[in-house]
Formats: structure tokens, sequence, C-alpha cells
């Protein structure tokens, strides 16, 4: 019998985790009987109950676990090392706040068995805040405009991923992975299935502007060269600009050396203008100087605090690894 892995992230989901594992529960009754299920809420140090039921959850069920990060690790990591521990035949990655349809799993799954290595679900509409979710469609517009490599519009990571591609993710050991970039980039034939953002069921949302902008910038320097190349770009026209305007001041004031007073305005003008020039993007190289250094600090993805139901597949790896040494030997 094959197993789904569904992981779940989880930051301050107090009102969400049981209705979720139940709806899961429900969900395998009745629609995906004949497969085995695990699932695996990862919980990013939240500041609420949300630990405890969990806890109270893998009391009562074995085939869901629960892994606890020491600290919050942020919105990228904690679901990406969730879906590295995963064991199943495949993976499916979800929001505990139910704004991604649980219903969707069996039509992934469908898909999967078809053949689709990736079954990707693709937001075509959405309950929330509607500027939100176009400024949202723009920004990926943008990136996929820029981006050396295709990128998927209004893909959140909500879907499907077969055992091979997390075993590509595994190997792949990025301390800062964009699983969206990575899915376009590395992934497998992949099928894109339409669905409906609905309203977060309880609880609210810890996505803020410095979430947002962590999210934008990732994907710009991870997929994009446009920022270095706009600031030569800029630069090098900037800087031409003002040899022709210095060259034809000093044209004009040679010719009408008494008429032609030069003034400190003009030259004010160009340094701010230039000054401004060079703040942004400086600013935008140090972006791509920040993400460089992550990677070469490899630092780990998260550190776990505890980890529960993972026993059984501890001793499996264990018992693996000693018969890989016995034959060694």
């Amino acid at each position: 019998m094959k197993t789904i892995s569904i992981v779940i992230p989880c930051y301050n989901e107090e009102e969400n985790v049981e209705v979720m594992a139940d709806s899961l529960r429900q969900l395998f009754q009745k629609e995906l009987s004949h497969y085995q299920y695990e699932i695996l809420f990862i919980d990013n140090d939240s500041q609420d109950t949300t630990r405890e039921k969990i806890r109270r959850l893998c009391a009562e069920d074995k085939g869901i676990k629960g892994i606890f990060n020491a600290k919050n690790f942020g919105q990228f990591n904690s679901p990406y090392y969730g879906m590295l521990q995963s064991s199943g035949d495949c993976t499916v990655l979800m929001a505990a706040d139910f704004q991604e349809p649980v219903e969707m799993v069996p039509k992934f799954v469908k898909e999967w068995e078809n053949g689709y290595k990736i079954v990707a679900g693709i937001k075509t509409t959405s309950k929330e805040n509607k500027f939100m979710y176009w400024l949202r469609g723009c920004y990926y517009k943008m990136i996929k405009s820029l981006s050396d490599v295709e990128q998927i519009e209004q893909f959140t990571g909500f879907g499907l991923y077969d055992a091979r591609f997390i075993q590509v993710l595994r190997d792949l050991d990025d301390p800062t992975p964009f699983l969206r970039g990575i899915v376009a980039e590395l992934g497998f034939r992949r099928k894109e299935i339409p669905y409906e953002q609905q309203l977060r069921r309880a609880g609210k949302t810890s996505n803020n502007f410095y979430r947002l902008y962590d999210a934008a910038m990732l994907s710009v320097t991870s997929y994009t060269k446009v920022g270095l190349r706009l600031a030569t770009f800029i630069g090098g026209f900037s800087c031409i600009m003002s040899m022709i305007v210095g060259f034809v001041y000093l044209i004009m004031k040679l010719i009408w050396w008494y008429r032609f007073p030069a003034g400190v305005a003009p030259m004010l003008v160009g340094m701010l203008f230039l000054g401004s020039v060079q703040v942004f993007f400086i600013g935008m190289v140090g972006e791509y100087v920040l993400s460089i250094n992550q990677r070469v600090m490899r630092r780990p993805l998260v550190v776990e605090e505890e980890r529960l139901n993972f026993e059984a597949e501890e001793k499996r790896i264990s018992e693996k690894e000693q018969g890989t040494d016995e034959v060694q030997d």
C-alpha cells in the first residue's frame, strides 16, 4: 500500500491544526482509503497552544508526526525542511489555515497516478483581499519576465511532489531554498490544477510587509540578474549623460563667459541624482551579496527542538545503515 505524506507548516495555528487533522483523516477514509497517510506538522516556534494540540494528535494517532523547531526559521526554510523529512511515496505541501482546499488532495493524487511527478495548485481566484491578489499577480508576471528560468504564476508551493523529486531536494542541499523557483527550474514534468484560494478558517496571517519583501527579494536574487544588470546599464547611462551635460556647460561658459552664469543648482541636482542612483544600486547589490553570504555560511535549514512519532522511521534508517556497514565489512 502506497503512503501519501501531508506536510503542514504551522505558526500560531491553534484553532486549525486539530480540524485540519480530522479533515485529512476523513478524506483518507472516504476518498483515499487504499492509501496510508503520514500527516506531518512542522511547528515554527508557535507562541500559542499549537504545540500542545500537535502533541495530543500524535499521542492519539501514530500516523500523525510532529517536528518542533527551536526557533522561527522563516516561511521558506520550515516547510522545505518538513518536506525533506517526509517518507511517503509522494508528499503534499499545504497550509494549516484551509486557504488551500483539502478537497484538492484527491485531484493531485489522481494526476500523480497518471504519471506526473509534480502536481501544482495554481490560484485562479481568491476570496482574500482582491488588491493583494492583483498585486501578487503583477509580481509573478514581473519575475516571470525578468527571470532566466520559467516561473510559475500564482503558485505558492501548494501541490504534490513525487518521492523522486523530494530526493532531488535532499541532494540539492540549498541553505536558502525558494521552492517555487526550484520546482520551475529543476522539477519533473508537472500538471497544473487551478483552484480558488479560500478565506482563512480561523486565526490571523503572520505575513507582513517584511515577510513579503523577503520573499520577493529571495526570488529576485535567486532567479534573475536584473538588479546587477540595471546597476550596470543605468550607471553607464548616468555617467554618459553627466559627461555630456558637463561638456555642454563648459562650451557654453567658454562662449558666453560673462553672460552665462553656471550656477550651483545644476551641479547640485546632478550630484543628488547620481547619489540617489548609487545608493539604490548599492542596496540592490547588497541583496545579492546577502544571498551569497547565506549560501556560503551553510547554516542548517532549521534546528529541531523535538520530534514526535518518528521512532519507526528512525529504526528503519538505523537498520538500513547497519546492513550497509555489514556489506562493507
